[in-house]
């Protein structure tokens, strides 16, 4: 469980401050798909850096599971953080890395040899075949799938998602929604997704925060997401919408 007790978070410009997060309370459920919405600085990447401890909130507390990251010595603070996986926008895989490596980075950097997980993660998003290929000879869509399939390796209990389907078309977007359904389905993950797009909210996610200035402007339902439906293909989807 994701837990903000009244969480402000301000930071420093120039001789001013500027907040960033104001007093927001909000709880999120283990394996829950929450959206966090709200317009350019109403405080949605901050509320992901607060919650994987990149940031720590000015006042108020953040509790995964209970426990206060900001507490802990920094030791223990970035073992819990192996418990947390991030995607981004702009995907951040290593250019001169295969899609095997780029998998595989995050169990190198705790020290593990595990090619077997890498593969098992590769399959999950259908990428196994193209484990030898670089990311410039991958469409947006399959790279972000490698990114996911990264944030895997070391099977987090919890996934923050930043806006991972903005730079994708259509159908990419679908392809990637369908896989972090999956995620959830397959592995019990809690899914926290910032995204400007409502469709993809509504799509996908249990719950939406809205941010507005800083503020929990609303938290609300959202109706279930549709079946799991996972395609080999564009042509296939596109077939099956059309018809």
């Amino acid at each position: 469980m994701i837990e903000f007790r009244h969480v402000t978070k301000t930071f420093s410009q120039g001789r001013s401050a500027v907040t960033a997060l104001d007093g927001v309370d909000l709880t999120i459920g283990d394996h829950e798909m929450v959206g966090v919405v709200g317009e350019s600085g109403s405080g949605k990447s901050t509320l992901l850096r607060l919650i994987n401890h990149l940031e720590a909130p000015t006042s108020g507390t953040v509790l995964i599971d209970g426990e206060d990251l900001a507490a802990l010595p920094a030791r223990q603070q970035r073992i819990r953080r192996r418990g947390i996986g991030m995607v981004f926008q702009q995907f951040n895989l290593l250019a001169n890395s295969t899609v095997h490596d780029n998998v595989a980075m995050p169990l190198r950097l705790q020290r593990r040899r595990d090619s077997e997980t890498v593969m098992q993660m590769l399959d999950f998003v259908k990428m196994s075949r193209h484990r030898d290929k670089h990311p410039s000879q991958l469409s947006g869509g399959e790279k972000q799938r490698v990114a996911i399939a990264r944030a895997l390796a070391t099977r987090p209990r919890i996934l923050l998602c930043d806006e991972p389907t903005s730079a994708l078309d259509s159908g990419h977007s679908e392809e990637v929604m369908a896989t972090l359904r999956e995620v959830r389905e397959r592995f019990d993950t809690t899914i926290v997704l910032v995204s400007h797009e409502l469709d993809v909210i509504k799509s996908s996610c249990d719950r939406a925060a809205v941010l507005e200035e800083g503020r929990l402007a609303a938290l609300t339902e959202v109706s279930p997401p549709p079946p799991l439906r996972r395609y080999d293909s564009y042509a296939e989807r596109a077939r099956e919408f059309l018809t």
